[in-house]
């Protein structure tokens, strides 16, 4: 679930204590383009503040102008579906051929949404059940793979950290992706070992896990939706942590370092004992090529490779650059 669909809860949870009423919107089903995905959300307001969105502006406009008879119907949860036909998607802003199903659903319950933001925060992933004819929302467990279902009567919505992101290192260069990455919904997870490194990090969304690098890989149970990142630029850490993420299912394996320490590094993982193969998913230089320099330069770069790469992205980009040679 994206992090900013749950600032948009957050919001709503806020306006209902302050006594207005909030009817929430969510993304069931799209057909051909559309601006945001399944399982966006939208919060309005009775007196018309929106937080969040469900395309790029018009169908907004619309839910605008609904909000009388939202009141009027009372708790009831209702299906919407614009751009059926090319008028209407000309008409609400859809790309040609774009279809948007929303569900409206008028709030009324605090509890469920104290509940679930808190177990969020707390690194839990959720299934919001939605029984649309009662309006009752129950909390369960949720695995990684969970994906938003809609059978027309019960709504199942994931919510919490589907990506994940372990950094070796809590220098100066995480703290700026523990930042974009949290922002991109990522769970953001740090080792660092050494002393004075793992203060003053305040509120920020990131979680420690104790123990030496390799332990740390080990004790996360990387998986096909974790990124794992060595930023010490200390090869007696980096490498410890490399040695067991590169035979683990991470998505991403990155080590900070230039062209000629990144083949160093290589080198000396093969004479450890990994094979060719495992040493050739190490991405070392880390991150897309824009010319960074800067800490907060670098860690765009990084984000921008991780992102690219869990997307599908980088493998499309490779196969055309194979089909055009």
């Amino acid at each position: 679930m994206d992090s900013v669909d749950l600032g948009v809860l957050r919001r709503a949870r806020d306006w209902l204590r302050e006594g207005h009423a909030v009817v929430l919107y969510t993304v069931l089903e799209t057909w051909g383009s559309a601006p945001r995905p399944v399982g966006a959300l939208l919060a309005l307001r009775d007196d018309g503040r929106v937080e969040g969105s469900v395309s790029g502006g018009c169908v907004e406009d619309d839910l605008l102008a609904r909000r009388k008879a939202v009141a009027d119907r009372g708790a009831a949860c209702e299906l919407i579906t614009y751009g059926v036909s090319k008028e209407e998607s000309a008409r609400f802003g859809l790309p040609c051929g774009g279809t948007l199903r929303l569900l409206e659903e008028p709030l009324t319950d605090v509890g469920w949404l104290d509940e679930l933001l808190q177990r969020c925060a707390d690194h839990e992933r959720l299934l919001r059940c939605l029984d649309l004819s009662s309006g009752v929302v129950t909390l369960l467990p949720a695995g990684r793979n969970e994906t938003l279902r809609f059978d027309g009567a019960t709504l199942r919505a994931p919510f919490g950290p589907t990506w994940r992101l372990l950094m070796i290192g809590a220098g100066q260069l995480s703290r700026y992706t523990a930042e974009l990455a949290s922002g991109l919904g990522f769970e953001v997870l740090i080792c660092d070992p050494r002393e004075g490194y793992g203060h003053d990090w305040g509120d920020t969304a990131v979680r420690f896990v104790a123990g030496m690098p390799d332990d740390a890989v080990l004790a996360i149970e990387p998986d096909a939706h974790t990124a794992i990142v060595a930023l010490t630029h200390d090869p007696r850490l980096d490498d410890m942590a490399l040695l067991t993420a590169l035979q683990s299912d991470a998505f991403y394996v990155g080590a900070l370092g230039s062209r000629v320490n990144s083949e160093k590094r290589k080198s000396r993982l093969l004479s450890l004992g990994l094979s060719e193969g495992d040493v050739n998913r190490l991405h070392g230089p880390i991150g897309l090529p824009i010319g960074s320099r800067t800490p907060a330069e670098i860690a765009l770069s990084l984000m921008a490779q991780v992102v690219a790469i869990k997307n599908g992205a980088a493998r499309e980009r490779v196969a055309t650059e194979r089909r055009c040679a």
